[in-house]
């Protein structure tokens, strides 16, 4: 699965390890509401790995939340969904704005291996002191360089290079920074 190779998503283990990413976020969510900081050592559980400078606002939804890695001083808005069937790499000093989606599944085109439930990843790669504007959309490979801004409401369907601004549906590089 995190190869990017087709695999079957019903299976027991997995079930069992998005149980858990569901248990934590639950948690993270209910901590949240009583002590936000506080709240930061149980989504350093959920996350792969989440610097200790770095700040996330509930809700989070994730598939696994194990496959996502967050760098220092990131500042991650309410509303990110997450799915981390391949790894998802956030750099340092980073912004994501309020409901970000970061996408990292993909289904076959046709018919029968969807019937059959196969699906695959690819991995996202987010730049250090990268600012997703509210409600991007990154769809899965996606790596965008650092320095850029991304507007609020883009769907990025392919790489950015550092230093863009890049807005729309699909994002288009309007800028240089």
């Amino acid at each position: 699965m995190l190869a990017g190779d087709l695999y079957i998503a019903d299976d027991p283990e997995i079930f069992e390890q998005q149980q858990r990413a569901a248990q934590l976020s639950a948690r993270f969510l209910a901590a949240y509401g009583d002590d936000g900081l506080a709240a930061q050592e149980i989504a350093r559980e959920l996350f792969g790995s989440l610097d200790e400078t770095a700040f996330v606002r509930a809700p989070v939804y994730v598939d696994y939340g194990s496959h996502i890695t967050v760098g220092a001083r990131t500042f991650v808005n309410a509303g990110l969904t997450a799915l981390d069937v391949a790894p998802i790499t956030i750099g340092a000093d980073c912004q994501i704005g309020p409901h970000v989606q970061l996408l990292t599944p993909t289904h076959p085109v046709e018919p029968q291996p969807r019937r059959d439930k196969l699906e695959a990843a690819k991995p996202i790669t987010i730049g250090d002191n990268v600012w997703l504007g509210g409600g991007v959309i990154v769809l899965p490979g996606v790596t965008i360089g650092e320095n850029s801004v991304i507007g609020a409401g883009a769907v990025v369907t392919r790489d950015v290079p550092a230093n863009s601004l890049a807005v729309g549906n699909p994002a288009r590089v309007v800028k240089s920074i």
